[in-house]
């Protein structure tokens, strides 16, 4: 490890990696994420219908994704757009469980909504606005639900894990907490976000958190998500976030970055000779340090 690295992560004593604990599997309803399964979330970035998320979700479902995505209360940049269903969204999203059995995620932006939340979620999400709203954090931490925590789009890695901190103070040592790279704001242009692969390995290094990537957000262009998907496969992530919807030109929400039901088939299709690659250096990775040990 980089000695650097130990006074910048290690203050963070709840989810920094130690010899005691090497690595967290986070369970969300009948899924474990940070175990040797890669765990694909997937869905629209906003429930628009009862039709366009259950027609979403037994596609997602079919081509292997464990957790449906799909949100219900809306953060949006422009008080004009579409905000969401709020409840209704959130009764849609439990009548998909019920219907395929996929787990849900959805974001959670108050801390007076968490409540509410909780009942239909199986797994509560931080967006990146939120990521140091403390009082929802705190709140989060004690709702008895694992929590999926967004990177914010100018955070450091450091900030990211203070506040997964904060979060497993909260729920008193035992902390649930996904922890997602989806980009970062950049000087960059050419994609709504500059994806920063090399966050995978340093979190995998010095937390004991699961991480996941987001290249939906992180690309804003359809067309190279599936590209950042290999990308986090390779470097070891956990699993992803994608964002698919059944007419993505008519999506209400972040439909240039949405994958189609074709492109989200063909993207879980590529992608596993790249899990092969990942499960290969899982395997490999003990014998290679007892090797590195003996010179």
């Amino acid at each position: 490890m980089n000695p650097k690295w130990n006074g910048q992560f290690s203050c963070f004593d709840l989810v920094a990696k130690t010899d005691d604990c090497v690595r967290s599997i986070v369970r969300a309803g009948n899924v474990e994420i940070g175990g040797d399964d890669f765990v694909v979330m997937a869905g629209p970035c906003a429930v628009e219908s009862e039709r366009q998320l259950l027609q979403t979700a037994e596609v997602v479902a079919a081509a292997g994704a464990r957790i449906l995505r799909g949100g219900a209360y809306k953060p949006r940049s422009s008080p004009y757009a579409f905000q969401g269903l709020g409840l209704e969204g959130l009764k849609i999203l439990r009548k998909a469980r019920e219907e395929t059995g996929l787990a849900i995620v959805t974001e959670v932006m108050s801390e007076e909504d968490v409540d509410l939340i909780a009942e239909y979620a199986d797994l509560m999400q931080v967006g990146t606005r939120s990521m140091e709203n403390y009082a929802l954090l705190e709140r989060l931490g004690g709702c008895g639900r694992p929590v999926l925590l967004k990177r914010g789009m100018t955070a450091t890695l450091e900030e990211l894990l203070r506040s997964a901190q904060v979060i497993a103070m909260a729920t008193r040592g035992n902390p649930q907490i996904v922890l997602c790279e989806r980009g970062i704001r950049t000087f960059e242009t050419a994609t709504r976000n500059t994806l920063d692969i090399a966050a995978v390995p340093v979190l995998k290094t010095v937390s004991h958190l699961p991480v996941i990537v987001d290249p939906s957000h992180a690309a804003g262009v359809r067309c190279l998500v599936p590209v950042l998907a290999r990308a986090a496969a390779v470097v070891g992530a956990d699993g992803l976030l994608v964002e698919v919807h059944p007419s993505p030109d008519q999506a209400m929400s972040d439909g240039a970055q949405s994958l189609t039901f074709r492109h989200f088939r063909d993207m879980m299709d590529d992608l596993q000779p790249y899990l092969a690659i990942q499960d290969a250096a899982r395997r490999l990775g003990p014998q290679l340090v007892a090797a590195g040990g003996s010179d």
